[in-house]
């Protein structure tokens, strides 16, 4: 069975390298999380409702139409905010999964993330709040600026039970301020709205010499069964809320986060030992790599191991001869003793 395991792992891994057109090196993608999520993104693939090509239609999800035809309700409220400067990097060390980003300039706001939209979004956006409650599939949404001179670096995002999309509402309407998404290229525009495979290698660049203001919205991906949507429902409700981050002391902050400022420390020691030898810094991040490749297999095998050792142990347990039953007769009934008849 450990075999089967590691087999259906190794194909996941190859499956979501070779998926796209652009691809990282073999060394990349060794040490990128799209590795470790592998296998539960293959299921979401496997069972995906639509097709698993990096842009999609936003007519396929009809809901969304209500935000395109309020989409300058939606900008004023950003710009909005802009003007309080609200849509701004995080103040601290609680945003795990944009960290990286807010380096090259980009900024978020958030209005909902896989729970109810945050108090201060309802406080500070209760239009745009108000349209977002009225469509469950949206499981996360932000208003996002991305400056003029910024760049997101190539990435994937780490869960594939979600689609990605982005409604243009202050762009520069420019062909330089675009995404390029598995080496298609997408430019922003004012009402526009565009569906995406975040999974897919994707990266976006700004030199247009304008701002560029979006929503933001993780769209639940669509599965060819009940049983499935369930699944994919259950790990968006429990995994992806404990990466919840805050706009201000009031929101929410999940438990991935409440980790995280513990963690980059981490981080922090291995720029140091990186800018002192990056050949030590290499030895040891890839022990650390295989060490946590090693404790999730280990998690993988225990189940099967325990289930395995039960059957063992039962079928080592002597059986018990079988004896037959004793049958008792039947009571059979007195045989009646007749006296002949007298004579006379």
């Amino acid at each position: 069975m450990k075999y089967i395991i590691l087999l259906i792992i190794v194909i996941a891994v190859l499956y979501v390298h070779y998926r796209g057109r652009v691809r990282y090196r073999f060394w990349r993608q060794l040490s990128d999380h799209s590795t470790f999520t592998a296998p539960l993104n293959g299921f979401m693939y496997l069972f995906s409702r639509v097709p698993n090509t990096p842009y999609l239609r936003p007519e396929m999800f009809p809901e969304l139409a209500i935000l395109q035809q309020n989409w300058q309700v939606i900008r004023d409220e950003g710009l909005h905010l802009q003007q309080l400067e609200q849509i701004k990097a995080a103040d601290k060390y609680n945003d795990a999964g944009f960290n990286s980003f807010f380096k090259t300039g980009w900024k978020r706001f958030y209005l909902k993330w896989y729970e109810d939209a945050h108090p201060s979004a309802s406080q500070l956006c209760p239009q745009t709040t108000a349209l977002l409650r009225d469509i469950p599939s949206v499981k996360a949404a932000m208003f996002a600026t991305l400056p003029d001179g910024s760049r997101l670096p190539r990435h994937r995002d780490p869960y594939a039970g979600s689609l990605r999309f982005h409604l243009g509402l202050a762009t520069p309407n420019d062909d330089r301020c675009f995404i390029e998404v598995d080496g298609q290229r997408y430019s922003w525009r004012d009402g526009e709205g565009v569906l995406f495979d975040e999974t897919y290698i994707h990266y976006a660049e700004n030199t247009s010499g304008e701002n560029r203001l979006i929503l933001f919205c993780d769209i639940e991906r669509p599965m060819r069964y009940r049983w499935a949507q369930k699944v994919n429902y259950w790990l968006g409700r429990h995994l992806m809320s404990a990466a919840s981050a805050p706009n201000d002391i009031g929101d929410r902050t999940g438990g991935i986060n409440r980790a995280f400022r513990y963690i980059y420390q981490i981080r922090i020691v291995g720029k140091r030992l990186k800018k002192w030898n990056k050949t030590v810094y290499y030895i040891v991040k890839w022990l650390l790599f295989g060490g946590i490749a090693w404790l999730i297999w280990s998690a993988f095998l225990t189940p099967w191991r325990r289930f395995h050792g039960m059957v063992a142990s039962r079928r080592a347990m002597p059986q018990k001869p079988v004896t037959p039953a004793k049958v008792s007769p039947a009571p059979t009934a007195p045989l009646s003793r007749k006296k002949p008849p007298l004579t006379v």
